[in-house]
């Protein structure tokens, strides 16, 4: 996917559902890999931060809140976020006349329609992912969010007040700009008349009303009609969309969330980030030209009883590699591989051969954390039988490589015996 921003600019007004203010912004487009930076042309225009963890305030309160500056801050973003987020903008300049985006209808429809309207363009950058690779998750016993492995972003929320005004709701969705736009954008805030009262009585909600705001009592909204039967559920996806893209990136992930709200989101944001940087921290941005079996694992997924490269030697990621496997009596498939004449099996050398190609495929920036798949294996030869005692090496170049497949030959050696050779083709695809 490459990076997209908006064609042109887009206006809006309107009033802060907090403050009671009334704001202008503007949201420009934005050169590659800048984000989402907002800024208070009000107070100090040179002040810009991007929409990231570390610039949100830690306040926990029903909003979500960026710190622009020394106590400068810029309220309610989650609305705006989730619209970037939902329709798959990675760059935005966003200037604002005051202290809080406006509520506009409560949604974030007016939002999508206005920059939709504007038109999108992709940009020669490529887009960035945050790729889930194990669960994460953050816990507060009858809340909890839980995100899981996934090769794109999938939301299921179950919504939970347990109250008559507001039965339990679940809806479970694939994140697309046009399932955001259709199904999520209209749902609008919402709260319960008891908790409107306690907003109110706390000098929030200045700004909201019954035309931007459901208020449930008994299951139904005072004095207003739903757009979906489960209009509080999807907003709640809608926030938590917005929160997600704090990360400054796209995910690829299942998100599982129970009665979460702002502050639980953004613990969860919090771990992601932790979790990403410890993970770009284990892969090196230079290889050294000798990998030991450690190294070798950061960069495939093989384990043991199944990866069969002890080290590898003179290795030029993305170009060629030689890998070493010391053959010895106590591996496991001389178990029942003639038993009583010990000979490696061909396939293992073949197999051993190709982790080798998959090192060299998968060391380069863009198939970090991916898979390297067989696609087809050609002009294989055994010229000679494998021992116990025997070290295999194992001389692999790559030949052609692509965005997501590539093809290397391999030749394996005893001593200076020609014991196998071959062409395999590989497909690099997401874990």
């Amino acid at each position: 996917m490459k990076q997209r921003t908006l064609k042109q600019s887009v206006h809006f007004q309107g009033r802060g559902l907090h403050t009671g203010q009334w704001v202008q912004f503007h949201v420009h487009p934005a050169e590659a890999d800048k984000g989402i930076v907002f800024s208070r042309i009000d107070m100090d225009p040179t002040l810009q931060v991007r929409a990231t963890l570390e610039n949100v305030a830690t306040d926990k309160t029903r909003q979500t809140t960026l710190v622009i500056g020394p106590g400068v801050l810029l309220r309610t973003i989650e609305h705006l976020m989730a619209t970037f987020h939902g329709l798959g903008i990675d760059n935005a300049y966003v200037q604002v006349d005051g202290e809080e985006i406006p509520g506009m209808d409560g949604s974030a429809r007016d939002f999508t329609e206005a920059i939709l309207g504007a038109g999108l363009v992709e940009q020669e950058a490529e887009r960035k992912y945050l790729e889930i690779h194990k669960p994460i998750f953050v816990d507060e016993g009858d809340q909890f969010l839980v995100i899981l492995p996934c090769d794109h972003l999938w939301i299921s929320y179950t919504l939970s007040y347990r109250h008559e005004d507001l039965t339990d709701q679940f809806l479970s969705l694939r994140i697309l700009p046009e399932i955001f736009e259709r199904e999520l954008a209209p749902a609008r805030t919402f709260c319960l008349k008891h908790e409107a009262e306690a907003l109110l009585a706390k000098g929030f909600g200045k700004g909201a009303s019954i035309e931007n705001t459901l208020v449930f009592e008994r299951n139904l909204p005072i004095d207003n009609i739903l757009r979906f039967e489960d209009e509080a559920c999807r907003h709640k996806i809608t926030d938590l969309l917005g929160d997600l893209y704090l990360t400054g990136s796209f995910i690829r992930g299942h998100v599982i969330a129970t009665r979460s709200g702002h502050a639980l989101n953004l613990e969860l944001v919090r771990k992601l980030v932790m979790a990403n940087n410890m993970s770009n921290r284990d892969e090196p941005d230079v290889f050294p030209p000798v990998l030991n079996a450690e190294d070798i694992q950061k960069i495939i997924p093989h384990r043991y009883p199944f990866l069969f490269v002890d080290r590898i030697e003179n290795f030029e990621p993305e170009k060629r590699a030689v890998g070493y496997k010391q053959v010895s009596m106590n591996d496991y498939f001389f178990q029942g591989h003639f038993p009583g004449h010990p000979v490696m099996p061909g396939v293992l050398i073949i197999e051993a051969m190709a982790q080798v190609g998959g090192v060299i495929m998968l060391s380069s920036k863009e198939n970090r954390n991916k898979i390297a798949y067989f696609m087809s294996l050609d002009s294989a030869k055994f010229r000679q039988p494998v021992f116990p005692g025997d070290e295999l090496r194992m001389e692999v170049e790559v030949v052609k490589k692509r965005a997501r497949t590539g093809q290397c030959v391999g030749r394996a050696y005893v001593g200076d015996k020609l014991v196998c050779e071959a062409e395999v083709k590989f497909a690099v695809v997401d874990r």
